[in-house]
């Protein structure tokens, strides 16, 4: 049972500034999609969606965690990013950047905390998000390592690539410049081992 009522907690600020900072990754991950797409690298855009919406889901963790302060305000300060770049390897870095930090530091602080207030199940949250976190800050970084090498459409050898828009898998040691069967572009391609954009463990 807590030590601590949850509207006189560190955790509560902890909780609402998670929040905060999943809903706006929500946002500058679709932002980051929509340079994407308009850039022609569909599977980039699919990407950042992907993870955008496992950043909802978080946030909504959070919030519901609130749940018994319903009605109330939660003041709370935090330091957030501006990832405003141009260049996608510069966002996809920054993004990484972004989730190493949760995982390293932050969720890791937030779980003391709650622990140290006797909100164990919500410090075992935090502590599971943050896991979460480290597999999205390997996931842009391993596509951030693929277009840094021009590897993206590429690849050493012989490889399976799947179409994103119809499932078309082609075997080739380069993605078509257009699927044969949906005529999407090269840019809804991605290695088969990727989908869903994560390598396997």
């Amino acid at each position: 049972m807590s030590s601590v009522k949850l509207e006189n907690s560190e955790t509560r600020r902890n909780l609402m500034r998670a929040f905060a900072g999943e809903s706006q990754a929500r946002n500058r991950y679709t932002y980051a999609a929509d340079l994407a797409k308009r850039k022609g690298l569909e599977v980039l855009e699919k990407v950042f969606l992907f993870t955008a919406d496992q950043e909802r889901a978080h946030g909504k963790i959070f919030y519901d965690l609130l749940q018994p302060l319903s009605g109330q305000k939660v003041a709370v300060d935090g330091d957030y990013p501006v990832d405003l770049h141009s260049d996608m390897s510069e966002l996809l870095r920054a993004a990484a950047r972004n989730e190493n930090e949760e995982h390293d530091a932050v969720y890791a602080s937030f779980a003391k905390v709650a622990a140290q207030e006797g909100f164990d199940v919500i410090a075992h949250t935090f502590t599971m998000i943050a896991g979460i976190e480290k597999t999205h800050a390997q996931r842009f970084e391993r596509f951030a390592q693929l277009l840094d090498q021009d590897k993206l459409f590429l690849a050493d050898g012989e490889t399976a690539w799947v179409c994103l828009n119809c499932g078309q898998v082609i075997h080739a040691s380069a993605a078509p410049a257009v699927c044969p069967v949906c005529k999407h572009g090269q840019g809804y391609y991605v290695r088969l081992e990727l989908a869903p954009y994560t390598a396997p463990a």
